[in-house]
């Protein structure tokens, strides 16, 4: 497959079923973080949010691959047990309903963080006092 130039083009490449999975993997990040913004990144379907990356997403053979990073694999660990997952990636069966409400959870969680470092950085304002 070429090098696929938007998300509806990935989505399109794959069998019905996997591209369902695929569509709805995509409308669960979008409802989870409505300011990301959709690219691709490693030939991937992946969203950004504030200049940082959120999430990538592919589709496989066997499963769906959701790739959040690593903290929200730590902080979901228990809940993501009954799936494979590696240090920053799950894999969600092709047989079987994509958690939405855990997938969800995983990008708002990732979200906030992604908003909490940048206002972290976001330099404060100092007042100058006059003298009187």
């Amino acid at each position: 497959m070429a090098k696929p130039q938007n998300h509806d083009e990935y989505i399109a490449s794959f069998p019905t079923p996997t591209r369902d999975l695929l569509q709805q993997m995509r409308e669960t990040v979008q409802q989870a973080a409505p300011d990301a913004v959709e690219v691709i990144s490693y030939s991937m379907p992946a969203f950004k949010l504030n200049g940082k990356m959120l999430i990538w997403y592919a589709g496989y053979e066997r499963h769906i691959g959701f790739y959040p990073g690593s903290s929200p694999i730590i902080a979901f660990q228990k809940e993501i047990s009954e799936y494979k997952n590696a240090k920053g990636s799950v894999q969600f069966p092709l047989d079987k309903p994509l958690p939405v409400s855990l997938i969800s959870r995983m990008v708002q969680f990732k979200a906030d963080e992604i908003t909490q470092k940048i206002s972290l950085k976001q330099p404060t304002r100092s007042r100058k006092l006059s003298a009187g």
